[in-house]
């Protein structure tokens, strides 16, 4: 502190002038500093300074007891604004049972490298801010926020930061199908039409077709995603199989392979600029991406496709469908006899997941983030308003991270019970054993985006098991402004949820 500040401070609270003077001779004096030790001569004039005042009126002693107490409660209000700040502005833990050192225990250096490599990400993609939760065996050892949760107003990502969660909804929609087959109440192989007749009956090529709430959850249902064109997605569906180079054949002469090399590399060269394919529209460009329409109910969103024509025919192609989890929320509804967002609602009481809600624009719901992407100059804007009522089930709910790790683990827990012989003594879980066997089963003819080898199982995507890694996973991670993933590994009991907030325009 300035040697002049505090003895202006401590002038401005006393009502005495032989006080004020003496604090100025020792301003003047450059001597006010911490841990000063006064002389006896300082000392003794301060004791009769200190006796003129103790002589005073009550009222005098009472104004600057006043003037003292004021003085002290406005520097503590300072103090801890400072400290809000100052804890804003950094990363924060979930929870103080979460920041216990002796309850991290052996992840302190796996946290610290991951820190460090969010940081580098965070900042490689663009992403105003992030929040990371990680649970090993059930028990949260980590979950921070970084950046910015609102960047105009300065809102740092935290742990209890409640975002979109895109196409995670789509993994919470196949939990609760799941019960409701528990429950009898639902039949996944039964047409859709038998709960939801207002979908219209289908044909492929001329030949009748059935969709079961079985095909939706693993995406073979056939029913378009965002994009309208048939034939512009299965061009690029096609596209997708070729390899990306030809490869050249080799000749026995040096000479003529020379030839024949150079020709052949010119003639790809010369192909890949005369027949360079038009670039689809990117997911993000579609119109349906941004409907600003407030649907009142799930089946009121059917309207946007149930008459459109098939992509392909039922059970045998792989097409990634967000309408097609609409059909579903439909099917579920009239399957549950209750409204769909009452009945999820009542799914993420039952597991504690607070801070879980649908996206609704009214509501006022603490700690919402904004959202964001980069233009095609690479700066950051804010996303335009979008209502997404016409895709709960696939797209249109908000969570936390740690809303997420616990539906994470409530899966994991119900499937790890699955190959015990002897449970007694155990909790049973959300969903019975064989039911989540069943459920992150691989599914024939699907894929995964993320993993070549991968396939999709109902309501995720799947690896297989590895020996050198002791370990499975279950994935989902759905394209949308705000990506966001929910990871399993099985053979460790861990679950990861890092979601994020920014997309990027190419």
């Amino acid at each position: 502190m300035s040697p002049l500040l505090m003895p202006l401070r401590f002038r401005a609270m006393c009502k005495y002038k032989s006080i004020a003077r003496y604090s100025n001779a020792m301003a003047k004096g450059g001597r006010w500093r911490v841990g000063y030790r006064l002389s006896d001569k300082q000392m003794n004039a301060w004791s009769q300074q200190q006796r003129q005042y103790i002589g005073k009126s009550s009222t005098e002693n009472s104004n600057t007891k006043f003037y003292l107490w004021f003085g002290g409660i406005g520097a503590g209000i300072v103090l801890a604004l400072g400290l809000k700040y100052r804890n804003d502005g950094g990363n924060s833990l979930c929870d103080a049972e979460v920041s216990d050192e002796k309850r991290i225990g052996t992840y302190h250096s796996a946290v610290r490298v991951s820190r460090d490599l969010v940081e580098r990400i965070k900042y490689e993609v663009g992403a105003p801010g992030l929040v990371i939760g990680v649970s090993v065996d059930g028990q949260q050892v980590w979950c921070e926020g970084f950046g910015y949760a609102d960047l105009e107003n300065r809102i740092a990502c935290r742990p209890e930061t409640v975002m979109r969660i895109a196409s995670i909804s789509k993994s919470l929609t196949t939990a609760a199908v799941a019960h409701l087959c528990e429950e009898g109440k639902l039949d996944l192989d039964l047409p859709v039409q038998q709960y939801v007749p207002e979908f219209p009956a289908k044909q492929f090529d001329g030949e009748d077709v059935t969709i079961t709430p079985r095909m939706i959850l693993s995406h073979l249902s056939g029913i378009r995603h965002y994009e309208r064109d048939a034939k512009k997605v299965r061009e690029n569906k096609e596209k997708a199989k070729r390899p990306l180079r030809s490869p050249i054949k080799e000749e026995t002469s040096l000479n003529k392979g020379d030839e024949k090399n150079t020709n052949t590399e010119e003639n790809i060269s010369k192909e890949s600029k005369q027949a360079k394919p038009t670039e689809r529209k990117k997911e993000f460009e579609q119109e349906e991406y941004y409907l600003k329409t407030n649907f009142e109910n799930v089946f009121q969103a059917l309207d946007l496709f149930k008459d459109d024509p098939l992509i392909f025919k039922p059970g045998s192609t792989f097409l990634y469908s967000t309408h097609a989890f609409t059909l579903l929320s439909a099917v579920v509804e009239r399957a549950a006899g209750q409204n769909f967002l009452d009945l999820m609602g009542n799914m993420f009481h039952e597991l504690g997941m607070v801070h879980t809600v649908p996206e609704e624009n009214e509501p006022i719901i603490y700690h919402r983030s904004r959202y964001y992407h980069l233009n095609k100059k690479g700066r950051v804007v804010n996303c335009p308003y979008v209502d997404n009522s016409y895709k709960w089930a696939g797209g249109g709910f908000l969570s936390t991270a740690g809303d997420l790790l616990l539906f994470g683990n409530t899966l994991l827990y119900s499937y790890q019970l699955a190959p015990l012989k002897d449970t007694n003594g155990l909790l049973p879980g959300f969903l019975r054993p064989q039911t989540s066997l069943d459920l992150w089963a691989p599914v024939d003819r699907t894929e995964a985006s993320w993993d070549k080898d991968g396939l999709y199982a109902q309501g995720c995507s799947v690896a297989a098991y590895t020996p050198e890694t002791e370990r499975a996973s279950r994935v989902h991670s759905g394209p949308r402004p705000g990506r966001h993933d929910h990871h399993h590994c099985e053979g460790k009991g861990v679950t990861t949820t890092p979601p994020c907030r920014a997309d990027k325009e190419r």
